[in-house]
């Protein structure tokens, strides 16, 4: 395989390209088990949700007809038949003129269509039941099915599963799942400067900045990472690292080595493993121009290495951009990559920037919100500044086609 520097590809380009990569395998777990997972089949209802109409409130269980228009100058009166417990399921039939108190979640007897509330109505003794609010059929109640009907899709393939879609499976009582594996993905810093954080420096040595760095953003989004250390800027040792780790992840990141350099042998490591296709080789964006995709075929399945620019900065733009939407794809979210997926928050540009046609720039930006709108200010400073990374709260993205964007201009703020 020749090795050539910066075949430049545009961004929506490299984004079909990490498409084209297979979601990973599934397996059935215990819903306990898959918070953060995205489901790989369709999940159906096995019973309607609720079985039966049930009171949204504490109150009473009355007939709507039987008290339309009562207020509190105009009340209806109702004799109560009933107090229905929690769990009590109603063995009769409400006739007109009567009522029977009921708890939240309680459920509602035959010929009951609306509950009013308990603060809209009087205890007079006796038996009797002042109504002052008038209500319309359905008023304060769950309607059997109304949460899920039995055979009814409740959850897709590719839904996140997160806390909320966990507790609809438990009420259903759906304790197990197909999910797609959560994709495990190795950090490998690259650099003969480079010491683990923590340890004191020597002249000349930097500490890495960017294993921890991207172990948590990995983490954040549900994958699993790990780091892997630091490798000398050196062919052999890289290759030894990269073949030791390569099957037991899905994906390897290494961090530093993907730019023109005396020291930067990942091309020419992935040119030469076996069953390796280089895929993408530069992006036209700033930061993150020297970004390496490539695809090794194991024995153990398909493996991304993923090469990313040393600096940090422009290694997290590069991640937040189109690393973290492929682990989603690899996690089986089919829509990783549409716009719709990103957070976004709409702010008005509080300063001209400027752009060079040809490439995609991501600006970082800090909110600040003055007294008629939220203003987005682009924050200066080199991709190898720590500083701005701390102070950016988003991301303006200008398209290659552009010079730039006014001051007062409105855009979507990619949130990060």
């Amino acid at each position: 395989m020749k090795k050539t520097f910066f075949n430049v590809i545009s961004v929506q380009a490299c984004q079909n390209i990490l498409e084209t990569f297979p979601q990973l395998d599934f397996v059935e777990d215990d819903f306990k088990n898959i918070l953060t997972c995205y489901l790989a089949e369709d999940l159906y209802a096995s019973e309607d949700l609720p079985k039966l109409a049930r009171s949204s409130m504490d109150g009473y269980a009355v007939k709507a007809q039987d008290v339309f228009g009562a207020s509190e100058s105009n009340p209806a009166y109702l004799e109560e038949v009933a107090n229905i417990a929690i769990a009590q399921v109603p063995d009769f039939t409400l006739q007109s003129g009567e009522c029977a108190s009921i708890v939240t979640g309680g459920y509602l007897p035959l010929g009951a269509d609306a509950v009013v509330m308990v603060e809209h109505t009087q205890n007079m003794g006796a038996g009797t039941i002042e109504i002052r609010r008038s209500l319309a059929p359905n008023d304060n109640i769950m309607l059997q099915g109304e949460d899920a009907k039995k055979g009814e899709c409740i959850l897709k393939q590719g839904t996140l599963l997160r806390p909320q879609e966990l507790g609809f499976m438990a009420a259903l009582g759906l304790m197990k799942a197909k999910v797609y594996k959560k994709p495990k993905v190795g950090i490998l810093s690259t650099g003969d400067e480079l010491v683990a954080a923590g340890q004191p420096l020597k002249v000349g040595q930097i500490r890495d900045v960017n294993s921890p760095a991207l172990v948590a953003l990995v983490n954040s989004i549900g994958a699993e990472a790990k780091e892997l250390g630091i490798v000398p800027d050196n062919l052999n040792s890289l290759r030894s690292a990269v073949l030791d780790n390569l099957n037991s992840h899905d994906v390897l990141i290494l961090s530093g080595g993907s730019s023109v350099g005396t020291h930067d042998y990942t091309v020419e490591l992935l040119a030469g493993l076996p069953n390796s296709e280089i895929l993408v080789q530069g992006v036209a964006m700033s930061p993150g121009k020297p970004l390496i995709v490539a695809k090794i075929v194991t024995s153990k399945g398909v493996k991304a290495i993923i090469g990313l620019p040393g600096q940090i900065t422009s290694a997290q733009v590069v991640m937040h951009i189109l690393i973290l939407p492929f682990l989603r794809h690899l996690s089986g979210d089919l829509k990783a990559f549409k716009a719709e997926n990103r957070l976004t928050r709409k702010a008005i540009l509080a300063r001209n920037v400027a752009s060079r046609q040809g490439r995609e720039d991501y600006v970082r930006v800090r909110f600040e919100q003055d007294s008629n709108a939220l203003l987005a200010y682009p924050l200066q400073g080199k991709s190898g500044l720590v500083k701005t990374l701390v102070e950016a709260q988003g991301l303006l993205r200008i398209p290659a086609e552009l010079e730039g964007f006014e001051q007062g201009s409105e855009h979507d703020i990619i949130l990060l």
